[in-house]
């Protein structure tokens, strides 16, 4: 009996040993599958490290951000991260719409634009004899001149002559006083005063410098002439402006331009005043369109008797929207912290699961700029919920899971249907010597933009230089095409140009807005005529 009741209990336990086994073993492989690799930390620059708690990456030094595990059961270009690696990163969204995160533009439409001298008020001083300069008295713009002030002082052989045939003139006075009254109108038509001529008429003695006095008064905002100078009657001299009224000029862009009016009221502040707000209308609208920025001039005119509007300052315009038949909107504005820049393209992250961190990327057409927030024109609805926070790192955890990102407009999950090309051209099938010349010329060009990451200005001359050289030893016979022609002549004509202004150049910054104009020439040589090796087209996401 005793046997049976110990083979009993053997049999209990083995059976509870295993169960336990299975329950345990179940238990353990739950905890494990709860575990996110958000405990792990890699880099942005270098995915294969993986690191378990934050710091630095031991490759390049980069701050190490959290791993994220991918989920299936989401859409191709949409990802998932825990809810501790967006509380470690501090990502932080809002939902747009809300009154309370100020995402609505206000109702008003916003200009910007600067201010301009009045042209109304303006006059070009001329030479009203021509001569020598011997003398300038005012040799500063900003200068205020007074109607009548002493300008300049001029030797002018034309006026010695006249002179002469005046003094010659008034010896026959009585017996011709129609030649008298002719001689001394011709002085008197070239500006010289009644003072100037009567002087001569008493000393008889020929004046060599004559004095120019001011037409009008203002401001001197241009001098056109130096000491020294030969001029010919009717050369200008000085530009001055009258600022006792000016003009705020205000781009409209082209989106805008029907809901502009002459007459509507205006609100503007200027950053020299940011307390205060002046009140305007505007009085003329450009008929004419810029072509390069899409935008129109839009010109209020104000009153400056206090000198407080100055050319040149800044100014931002609420055009009212209390304006009498005007169509009052609003529109959704987003945080420019939400915002990601890659070239031509602005890209946000959305949440696109209410109750999980999971996310997508959305680009967007921007508009108008209004304080810490851009209008958005299309790409966003009110109530999507926007990653205003820790953008960047939203956006390094979508590039280390091969989602589409800043930098990677699509991925190979991506259908081909609807994909398009920017900037493509049409290759034209040249000589391989011709090939060979201008990809001594790219090559040149890419270690000009190494020396421009090094801030090298002397570097850049020199490298310029070279790639003038390359450019020349190409030979254009080599191209048989009329097309390849057609492409070659104009775009070599401006590299030319531009490397040699970059080569004379000494201020790093004044070499890379050439630097610019450049690589849109050389981009468009390399799409033409193809290259030796793969090469891509770059754009810093924050400049140019």
């Amino acid at each position: 009996m005793k046997t049976k009741q110990l083979i009993i209990v053997v049999i209990s336990l083995i059976i509870g040993l295993t169960i336990g086994k299975f329950i345990f073993k179940d238990a353990k492989t739950a905890s494990h599958k709860n575990e996110t690799v958000a405990e792990h930390w890699t880099c942005s620059m270098h995915p294969e490290i993986d690191m378990p708690e934050p710091g630095k990456c031991p490759k390049c030094g980069m701050d190490l951000i959290p791993k994220t595990a991918t989920d299936d059961s989401l859409s191709v270009n949409s990802f998932k991260m825990t809810k501790n690696a967006m509380a470690l990163a501090n990502i932080q969204t809002i939902k747009l719409g809300e009154t309370s995160t100020n995402t609505r533009l206000d109702k008003g439409l916003k200009l910007s634009g600067k201010i301009v001298e009045n042209d109304k008020q303006s006059a070009i001083q001329t030479a009203h004899f021509g001569g020598r300069i011997e003398k300038l008295y005012y040799k500063s713009e900003g200068e205020f001149v007074k109607k009548g002030s002493l300008l300049a002082s001029l030797y002018s052989p034309e006026l010695v002559t006249a002179q002469n045939e005046f003094i010659q003139a008034l010896e026959i006075k009585n017996e011709q006083p129609e030649l008298y009254k002719a001689v001394r109108n011709k002085l008197k038509n070239w500006k010289i005063s009644e003072n100037q001529i009567n002087q001569i008429e008493r000393d008889k003695k020929v004046i060599t410098n004559f004095k120019m006095y001011a037409n009008v008064s203002g401001y001197i905002t241009t001098i056109l002439v130096e000491e020294g100078n030969h001029i010919k009657e009717g050369t200008p001299l000085f530009k001055v402006s009258n600022l006792a009224s000016v003009w705020a000029s205000l781009d409209v862009y082209e989106k805008d331009i029907a809901a502009i009016k002459k007459g509507m009221q205006v609100v503007l502040k200027l950053n020299a005043f940011p307390d205060k707000a002046f009140k305007g209308k505007i009085d003329f609208i450009d008929p004419i369109l810029n072509t390069k920025t899409r935008t129109t001039t839009a010109r209020v005119t104000l009153k400056n008797s206090k000198g407080l509007f100055k050319p040149g300052m800044l100014v931002n315009a609420t055009v009212n929207s209390a304006n009498k038949n005007q169509t009052t909107t609003s529109s959704i504005a987003i945080p420019k912290t939400a915002v990601l820049w890659t070239g031509k393209r602005s890209v946000v992250y959305v949440k696109t699961v209410a109750d999980e961190p999971v996310f997508e990327i959305r680009e967007v057409t921007l508009g108008q700029e209004n304080g810490k927030n851009y209008e958005i024109i299309s790409g966003l609805n009110t109530n999507d919920e926007v990653v205003v926070n820790g953008t960047f790192t939203v956006d390094a955890t979508a590039q280390l899971l091969g989602k589409r990102s800043m930098m990677n407009a699509s991925n190979e999950d991506d259908s081909k249907e609807g994909e398009t090309k920017e900037n493509t051209v049409e290759r034209i099938a040249v000589n391989p010597e011709f090939k060979k010349q201008l990809n001594l010329v790219i090559n040149d060009y890419i270690k000009i933009k190494d020396a421009f990451v090094q801030t090298d200005a002397s570097k850049v001359s020199e490298l310029s230089k070279q790639t003038l050289k390359e450019l020349g030893k190409v030979k254009m016979s080599l191209l048989k095409k009329p097309k390849a022609h057609e492409i070659w002549m104009p775009a070599s004509k401006k590299i030319k140009q531009y490397l040699e202004k970059i080569t004379n150049l000494t201020d790093v910054e004044a070499q890379r807005n050439e630097f610019i104009n450049l690589s849109k020439e050389m981009i468009s040589l390399a799409q033409a005529f193809g290259t030796n090796k793969t090469v891509y087209v770059a754009h810093c996401p924050m400049a140019n």
